[in-house]
């Protein structure tokens, strides 16, 4: 699935009626954009040409030019690769399923999920993010549900770099962290949806208090994204109820990973002693380094 896809995917339920159309065609003849002008695809779709240019701007292009540029570079990239690429469809938990299948399911939507999440990887939003970290006063991490097991986990690794971070499992806790944060601080909130409400109150609370707003959310212009300062991308093939967040939360862990690691790549004079002692602590040896 290409990127275009993807920011499709994510944005189809806010699209109107003759953006759905232009998407629906897109979707299914992708090829098409580079083949046909503009009012050729408009006609072929049943729609407008202003539809197709309104589709291109929703899903973060400034026109159908820009949305063919990026889409012709993606796919000659994958063209280069020296096998084929695997297209792992999601399908949702049901019963008496082959126990061969359920592993090939679950492995194939975690390797989709992580490959799209690439693929939306914004590397002028995690400089961004980065910079904003390395100089907070404190860093706050917010998530609820499963997320909040991402957070804990990101929480235990700034601790490991010694930055002022914050965590807290607890709801009422969370509030009141969000209501003691200054614009010298960091938010971090992590929402695969970016609707979930507890999630939407703190980040309103620290978004009152004047705090810097990092979002680890899907695209598709959820309310979480809409009113953070940076947004870090991920992406999952699932969407049905029986399964939780399987897929997503795995994203969301990668893309916590991905800004850690970044963190300390760019200050890493500073953070390899602390990295060093915590290794060394947890492992049992507990001479330290300077």
């Amino acid at each position: 699935m290409t990127t275009v896809e993807i920011l499709i995917q994510n944005m189809y339920p806010q699209l109107s009626k003759t953006e759905k159309l232009a998407a629906d065609y897109l979707m299914r003849n992708i090829d098409h954009v580079f083949r046909y002008p503009l009012a050729v695809l408009a006609e072929r779709s049943g729609t407008s040409q202003g539809a197709w240019v309104r589709l291109c701007k929703a899903i973060g292009f400034d026109g159908l030019k820009d949305l063919k540029t990026t889409l012709f570079k993606e796919i000659k990239s994958s063209a280069t690769e020296n096998s084929p690429a695997t297209e792992y469809q999601f399908i949702d938990i049901q019963s008496h399923e082959n126990l061969t299948s359920v592993a090939n399911n679950v492995c194939g939507c975690s390797i989709r999920a992580i490959e799209d999440t690439l693929k939306l990887f914004d590397e002028k939003a995690l400089e961004k993010a980065v910079k904003k970290i390395k100089v907070a006063g404190r860093v706050a991490i917010f998530g609820i549900n499963a997320s909040s097991i991402v957070a804990s986990d990101l929480y235990a690794k700034f601790l490991r770099i010694r930055y002022p971070a914050l965590y807290n499992a607890d709801y009422h806790v969370s509030l009141t962290i969000a209501a003691n944060l200054t614009p010298n601080d960091v938010a971090i909130f992590i929402s695969y949806s970016g609707e979930t409400p507890d999630t939407l109150k703190i980040l309103n609370l620290a978004k009152k208090q004047g705090a810097f707003i990092i979002a680890i959310t899907r695209p598709g212009g959820n309310i979480a994204a809409n009113n953070s300062d940076v947004n870090l991308f991920v992406n999952s093939p699932q969407t049905d109820k029986r399964s939780g967040a399987m897929s997503s939360r795995l994203a969301q862990f990668v893309m916590a990973d991905i800004l850690f690691t970044a963190i300390v790549n760019q200050d890493y004079d500073r953070t390899e002693c602390y990295l060093e002692n915590t290794y060394l602590a947890c492992r049992g040896d507990h001479t330290m380094t300077k």
